[in-house]
C-alpha cells in the first residue's frame, strides 16, 4: 500500500493529502491473487527511470502508484505526467499529490520530447494533474508538449490523457487542434458515484467533451476508461457503454479499483476475471474498436501495441 507522507519534497513529513489527513480510515478487502504483482526490479526498469530522472519529468506511473510500473519499465514504456506533480482537484481515488502547484515549466515540453527520443518510444502516453488554477487549464501547454515530441520524434505516434477542462472555455479546442493520434479522457466511475469519488467533476460534461473531440477532428481517436469496485451496478457500467458510443468513442478501457491508503475510498469488491471478460464481450457487441477490460487493465497499459490494434480495427471496419 502507497505512504500517505511525502518524504522526498523540500518540506519533509508534508501530507500528499491533507484534505484526507482527518478521514476515518476506509478498510478494504484483502486482495485476491489474481490482482497481484511483482515488485519492479528489472535493468530496463532501473534505464527508463534514470532517463526520467535526468531530463527532470514526473510520471504518472510513480505519483499514482500504478501496479503496472514494472512490467510497462523493463519495456521502457511510461506515461509523462506534464504540469507539474500537484493536482488542484481532490479526487477520493487519486493518489497524485493535492495541494496549490507551482508555475509551469516552459523547457517541460521539450524535455518530454527529449526523453521520448532517448526511450525510442515508437508511441507516447502524456498525462497531466488536473490545473484549475490557469485560465486555459494548461491546454496550450499540453498543445507545446504534442508539437515538442512531432519536431524531435516526427514518427511517434501521440497519446493524450487529459483533464476535462472544466468551465475552460476553448480549451478543448486549442488541445485537439494540436492533433494528437488519441484524445483520451477518463470518465473513471459510473454517474451515481461521482459525488463520493469525482466530487470536482461533471460526469455529461466529460462525455461531451469526448464528442466534441470527435466534431473538431473525426480522425483522432477517442478513448475513455472506467475503474470498477467503487460500489457500482453492472446496469450502470452498461449504460456507460451507451453514452461513450453515443459520443463516437472508439476505445474502452475498464480496471479494477485500487486503494491507495487508508485515507482514500476503499474497495467496495474485487471484479472478477470472468466478469471482466464479460464486460469486454459486451463493449464489441456495442460498436467500440477497441475494449481492454481485466484486473490491472490501466488507461495507458500496452498503449502502444493498443494504438496498432485500433488503427487496424479503423481500418478493417472501413473496408
Amino acid at each position: 500500500m502507497v505512504v500517505v507522507v511525502d518524504t522526498i519534497s523540500a518540506t519533509p513529513l508534508r501530507p500528499r493529502h491533507p484534505e484526507k489527513v482527518n478521514r476515518p480510515d476506509a478498510l478494504s478487502p484483502p486482495k485476491p491473487d489474481w490482482i497481484r504483482v511483482r515488485a519492479p526490479s528489472t535493468r530496463g526498469y532501473a534505464d527508463t527511470r534514470a532517463i526520467v530522472k535526468e531530463n527532470g519529468l514526473v510520471t504518472v506511473c510513480e505519483e499514482a502508484g500504478c501496479p503496472n510500473i514494472g512490467e510497462c519499465w523493463d519495456k521502457k514504456h511510461a506515461t509523462f505526467m506534464i504540469m507539474g506533480d500537484t493536482c488542484t482537484r481532490a479526487c477520493a481515488f487519486c493518489n497524485v499529490k493535492t495541494g496549490m502547484p507551482t508555475a509551469l515549466d516552459a523547457a517541460e515540453p521539450d524535455h518530454v520530447a527529449e526523453a521520448t527520443f532517448k526511450l525510442g518510444l515508437a508511441h507516447i502516453v502524456v498525462t497531466s494533474v488536473d490545473r484549475d488554477d490557469l485560465a486555459d487549464g494548461g491546454a496550450e501547454h499540453f498543445a507545446r508538449t504534442i508539437r515538442a515530441i512531432r519536431a524531435r520524434c516526427p514518427s511517434t505516434t501521440i497519446e493524450i490523457l487529459t483533464p476535462d477542462f472544466l468551465r475552460k472555455e476553448g480549451a478543448l479546442e486549442i488541445v485537439a487542434e494540436a492533433k494528437p493520434d488519441v484524445f483520451n479522457h477518463n470518465l473513471e466511475t459510473v454517474p451515481s458515484r461521482y459525488l463520493t469519488v469525482r466530487p470536482g467533476a461533471r460526469y455529461f460534461h466529460s462525455i461531451r467533451l469526448l464528442q466534441r473531440v470527435k466534431e473538431i477532428d473525426p480522425a483522432i481517436f477517442t478513448k475513455s476508461g472506467i475503474m470498477v469496485g467503487l460500489g457500482e451496478e453492472r446496469h450502470e457500467v452498461l449504460q456507460v457503454m451507451d453514452d461513450l458510443r453515443s459520443a463516437d468513442v472508439d476505445f474502452l478501457t475498464i480496471g479494477q479499483y485500487l486503494q491507495p491508503t487508508r485515507k482514500h475510498h476503499a474497495v467496495m469488491r474485487y471484479v472478477t476475471p470472468d466478469e471482466f471478460a464479460g464486460y469486454e464481450k459486451v463493449a464489441y457487441t456495442k460498436g467500440f474498436l477497441m475494449v481492454s477490460a481485466s484486473p490491472l487493465t490501466r488507461s495507458s497499459h500496452h498503449a502502444g501495441d493498443d494504438f496498432a490494434k485500433l488503427r487496424a480495427a479503423r481500418a478493417a471496419r472501413a473496408g
